[in-house]
């Protein structure tokens, strides 16, 4: 089962490995600068917590306090020496902010299995990572699908690990509860996994796909309840690959409608150029073929960190429109190991720039 996802995190302020991050000032671009300059700001982007801001509700993708403004939602937070061999960081989440600003990372929150995980026979989950964001409840705030590792003893059908935090005026906030997979949608012994939310029937309401042993997905009719169970839910759709995936570039693909979904043999590299298959959605839900796909290929420059003894790695973390400026954007992680790290926000205008580390939701992070 997989415990991580390529939406991922960024880290140095409190170890101070020399990131940056600039939330008041957008237009100040922060490539070339110096590492002394990037450490400053990155102490400065560790600054007290902001509350997050109140929303009424919108229909902004990935809106989980619904003020009409795009979140970040952040796995694989980086860890400081003595807790490299520890659990999970837990899930970061920065807030969207008015244009021209995209966000701000002084308005975040972290998740953690303590506070926000259900637990499963009395225990807590060790892993918790995001999966998926969509509005899954129909209330105009967007709620957030992760995957945990919840206990099993190897014999029959596993739990299912997937949980749901909904979204609310003030963010993701309180306890997640179990996805519901009714057993006439599950086949197979294998963990379900993979969550892609999207509007798949053309109702309106969005749905979930996950899968499913021996090349088949449960299809999850929306809206869900507050208890994570779906509207509806047949028996397990053939035709999928082992990974489920959303479009990259829009969620319907053929413009007819409906939604659309993405079959592969693994997990996709965003911002990579790999094929893979595209199931099509209809009246009865995504499973129709559709062809091959194409991820588009995303280039992202390396975010500045100081000199050390291992290459640092770039990888590309989001490509969507943040700014409201209705094109995309780029997000992007460079590290080093799991204690150095930097995100770095490119928007599709050129200058503007915000770069911070995932350090910041251990540094004063309540």
């Amino acid at each position: 089962m997989r415990r991580a996802i390529a939406v991922a995190a960024v880290s140095c302020a409190v170890l101070l490995t020399g990131c940056g991050a600039s939330p008041d000032r957008d237009d100040a671009p922060d490539a070339g600068a110096s590492p002394t300059a990037l450490a400053a700001k990155a102490a400065k982007a560790a600054a007290p917590v902001h509350p997050v801001p109140h929303g009424g509700g919108s229909r902004v993708a990935e809106d989980f306090n619904g003020d009409g403004h795009r979140d970040l939602v952040l796995n694989d937070l980086v860890k400081g020496p003595e807790e490299r061999l520890g659990d999970d960081a837990g899930i970061g989440v920065v807030y969207g902010a008015k244009p021209p600003r995209a966000f701000d990372p002084s308005v975040r929150q972290l998740l953690t299995p303590a506070r926000n995980a259900a637990r499963t026979g009395g225990v807590l989950p060790a892993a918790f990572d995001a999966e998926a964001a969509c509005d899954l409840d129909k209330d105009g705030y967007a709620d957030l699908v992760v995957t945990t590792d919840p206990p099993f003893n190897g014999t029959g059908m596993p739990p299912v690990p997937l949980q749901i935090l909904f979204g609310g005026a003030d963010g993701l906030t309180g306890k997640a509860v179990k996805l519901r997979i009714p057993d006439r949608a599950r086949f197979g012994n294998e963990w379900p996994d993979h969550p892609v939310c999207g509007d798949f029937d053309g109702d309106g309401a969005n749905d979930l796909a996950v899968t499913a042993s021996g090349g088949r997905l449960s299809y999850l009719r929306g809206p869900f309840t507050r208890a994570g169970a779906p509207r509806a839910a047949a028996g397990a759709l053939p035709g999928a690959g082992p990974v489920l995936v959303a479009p990259d570039r829009a969620p319907d693909v053929n413009g007819d409608g409906y939604d659309d979904l993405v079959s592969a043999t693994r997990p996709h590299r965003p911002g990579t150029a790999e094929r893979a298959t595209l199931l099509l959605g209809g009246p009865t839900g995504p499973g129709r073929p559709g062809g091959a796909y194409t991820f588009t290929a995303v280039d992202a420059r390396p975010g500045d960190l100081p000199a050390g003894e291992e290459a640092p790695v770039t990888n590309v973390l989001r490509h969507a429109d943040y700014d409201g400026d209705r094109k995309p954007d780029t997000v992007a992680r460079t590290h080093r190991g799991e204690t150095t790290d930097v995100v770095t926000y490119r928007s599709s205008a050129a200058g503007r720039t915000i770069t911070f580390s995932t350090a910041v939701f251990s540094a004063g992070q309540g």
